[in-house]
């Protein structure tokens, strides 16, 4: 694997809205009364925003996620389980006039669909590949714990749907983590390089789900990121072990303090949920090189 001494870097990394939503305040913050009491009773709700993290790298454009289906407003039956409608009600309460296609919230940039060249999926729940379809030409990756989750007997009650996932055509490429002898790298288990050049390296962050992955993004100009979908909902969570009310605790745990070292080791280091509303302002303040999107094309 390319060491950190000798990794290529990104162009830039932007963040789109995919959407807009609300959680109970125990999904993110964690509770001590169980699960289902405050799923079906709790009132006190959150909102959260649902961000896409699009990557200007010089082989291609690539997606950390690709957010939520607008179809899942106009179509009652989205869900093809009944139990799952039922529970998806219940934790979520999604604002239908802030969702739009994957491919129009791209445009905004000035970028289109057909340049996304791989979508990294940090898992599967619904509101992380309900864009899928909107890049059909784009290799999926997700690790292979994530994906031995469609063989189970009811995905669905962790809101993860086969229908929406194993679509027709999909180009899903299962990621296998591999041993590493870098000593910041090392205590995750294992790596993947999505480039082959070190500018983005996956990383095993279990806890939120099995099969959950964070990627560090080397960036031009600029202090490098992690991205970790939701292993947190905010990155001060992660740093203070503030545990949120889904999720395997101890996974969590683990997980965090790997972060958390990996942080200690690479100053500057910024960590970027797939929910915090400070995703932008962290950008925007800490990009020192900054490329025009509306002039970006990949090498040839």
């Amino acid at each position: 694997m390319t060491t950190r001494s000798s990794a290529g870097t990104v162009r830039a990394v932007h963040v789109l809205s995919a959407g807009t939503g609300s959680i109970h305040m125990e999904h993110r913050y964690g509770s001590s009364a169980p699960q289902l009491w405050w799923v079906l009773f709790s009132r006190r709700w959150v909102q959260v925003p649902i961000n896409v993290f699009v990557i200007e790298h010089p082989q291609g454009l690539v997606l950390f996620d690709t957010g939520l289906d607008p179809a899942v407003f106009t179509d009652p039956r989205y869900v093809d389980s009944a139990i799952g409608r039922f529970f998806m009600r219940r934790l979520f309460r999604l604002e239908p006039a802030s969702v739009d296609s994957l491919s129009s919230r791209l445009a905004t940039l000035g970028f289109r669909a057909g340049d996304v060249q791989k979508a990294i999926i940090s898992h599967l729940h619904f509101d992380h590949v309900g864009g899928i379809g909107d890049v059909p030409q784009a290799d999926l990756l997700v690790s292979r714990t994530e994906w031995n989750q469609l063989d189970g007997l009811h995905p669905e009650r962790d809101f993860i749907f086969r229908e929406h996932i194993r679509r027709p055509g999909a180009r899903w490429r299962i990621v296998d983590f591999q041993p590493t002898n870098d000593r910041l790298l090392a205590p995750f288990g294992g790596c993947h390089d999505v480039m082959g050049d070190g500018a983005m390296i996956l990383l095993p962050t279990p806890g939120h789900t099995p099969g959950s992955l964070s990627m560090l993004v080397h960036v031009e100009g600029r202090a490098p990121l992690l991205l970790i979908g939701d292993l947190a909902y905010e990155a001060r969570s992660l740093m203070t072990d503030q545990i949120p009310g889904t999720g395997d605790r101890d996974q969590l745990l683990e997980s965090y303090a790997r972060a958390r070292g990996l942080k200690a080791g690479l100053p500057g280091l910024e960590i970027l949920p797939a929910h915090d509303s400070r995703a932008k302002s962290v950008l925007s303040r800490s990009a020192e090189v900054e490329l025009s999107a509306r002039t970006w094309s990949p090498d040839p």
